[in-house]
């Protein structure tokens, strides 16, 4: 018969063993986002497909905060993250390190997301925006590439932890 497995039988692992272990090559920048549910979200969607960091910026809320702990679920203490003001500074850093840097966007030069080839060989830093004004306008020349996720409904736009998510999985799936 069927049952729901209890926390003890998911065997996940603890936070040390969560440092000590492979991380995808990815980056997740949060650009502006306000809200510490987002954040939470993004942070523990990262937990769950090991997500090497997050970089938040702007006026992005940072932990320790009740807030973005009900979401993340201590995932705040696994996650490597880090706060950087200005965006382009950060996609700066980024860069230098090699990163690839793509923006989480709807443009007129965005690419479906399924359609866009993730190499194995590269490191990315995906950018998600504000959840009203999207990536901030000053990081758009920056961007190496823009990736979107295409949408058949009336709404215009995914809540921005939904889209995280949707993005992480599409990365993680790539580059596990």
């Amino acid at each position: 018969m069927v049952h729901k497995l209890k926390l003890e039988e998911l065997n996940r692992i603890d936070v040390d063993t969560f440092k000590k272990t492979e991380k995808i090559p990815l980056v997740v920048v949060l650009d502006n986002v306000r809200s510490m549910h987002n954040v939470g979200a993004a942070f523990r969607t990262a937990d769950a497909f090991l997500v090497e960091k997050i970089v938040l910026c702007g006026i992005t809320p940072q932990p320790p905060h009740r807030e973005i702990h009900k979401a993340a679920l201590g995932a705040t203490e696994s996650v490597d993250w880090s706060y950087e003001n200005d965006i382009n500074t950060a996609i700066g850093d980024l860069k230098s390190l090699g990163f690839e840097i793509l923006g989480i966007e709807q443009t007129s030069d965005s690419k479906i997301i399924s359609d866009f080839v993730i190499d194995q060989s590269k490191k990315y830093a995906v950018i998600l925006g504000n959840e009203v004004e999207g990536i901030s306008d000053e990081a758009l020349p920056n961007i190496d590439t823009f990736l979107e996720i295409p949408q058949l409904g009336t709404k215009h736009s995914l809540n921005v932890s939904v889209c995280g998510g949707i993005v992480m999985w599409e990365f993680a799936k790539a580059l596990k």
